[in-house]
């Protein structure tokens, strides 16, 4: 072979040795990602009649939101809310200090107890950082929270006229998603069967329980476990 063959290829040989690699993307092995916040649930609870259950309802549904979560919840009420003292999560002492814009907050089992009758202003407040259930004034102040709620729990007695249900959950059905029906203290099944979505049993020590802020246990805890499925449905 010639020298000038041999330094032609030679020349070829280098120019292939040297070429520069592909082009590629840069690596950013420290560049943060955004990372949407958690948008934690907020429920609203209605009470179709005086003293059917609606705080108990809300602090037990508030409760197994909270373990759902492993942590803690939010139970709002529009008074400065009573506690039934059973002892207290340091979860729930860490959100209680947490939502400082809140009146009359109190730590109580899971929950963080605090008095609120604005929806708009409990959901900035607890989406970023925990769920939160809320009772919820019935006529005006339900359709108005509708809006801003993800859920509603309609909560009746059973001596109620299961009608006034029907009319009440199909006013917020043209606002918002139809509402859960929830009979509380249910002796049986009556005319209820077809009327509503659950029967929560009569249960002195589940009530005091979720009055506590911690869930409720046997039938009273399986319907409020079902209560959440339903709220979490969507």
């Amino acid at each position: 072979m010639s020298g000038l063959a041999v330094s032609s290829l030679l020349r070829r040989a280098g120019e292939w040795l040297v070429e520069p690699a592909p082009a590629r993307e840069p690596r950013h092995p420290h560049r943060l990602v955004a990372v949407p916040p958690p948008r934690h649930p907020l429920v609203g609870v209605v009470g179709l009649a005086r003293r059917c259950g609606t705080t108990t309802l809300a602090r037990a549904l508030a409760a197994e939101l909270a373990a759902r979560a492993e942590g803690a919840a939010v139970a709002a009420s529009p008074a400065r809310p009573a506690v039934v003292p059973l002892g207290t999560s340091a979860s729930a002492v860490r959100l209680a200090e947490s939502l400082p814009h809140l009146d009359e907050r109190r730590a109580a089992g899971r929950l963080c107890l605090a008095a609120c009758a604005d929806a708009e202003l409990l959901a900035e407040l607890t989406r970023p950082v925990a769920p939160a259930v809320m009772e919820v004034e019935p006529g005006s102040p339900a359709l108005d929270a509708a809006a801003v709620l993800d859920r509603i729990v309609l909560v009746a007695s059973p001596d109620l006229e299961p009608a006034l249900a029907a009319a009440v959950a199909q006013t917020i059905a043209a606002v918002a998603d139809p509402p859960v029906v929830v009979v509380n203290r249910a002796r049986d099944h009556g005319p209820w069967l077809v009327h509503a979505d659950l029967l929560a049993p009569d249960s002195r020590v589940g009530a005091r329980l979720a009055l506590s802020g911690r869930e409720p246990r046997g039938a009273l805890g399986r319907a409020v476990e079902h209560l959440a499925d339903l709220c979490a449905g969507g």
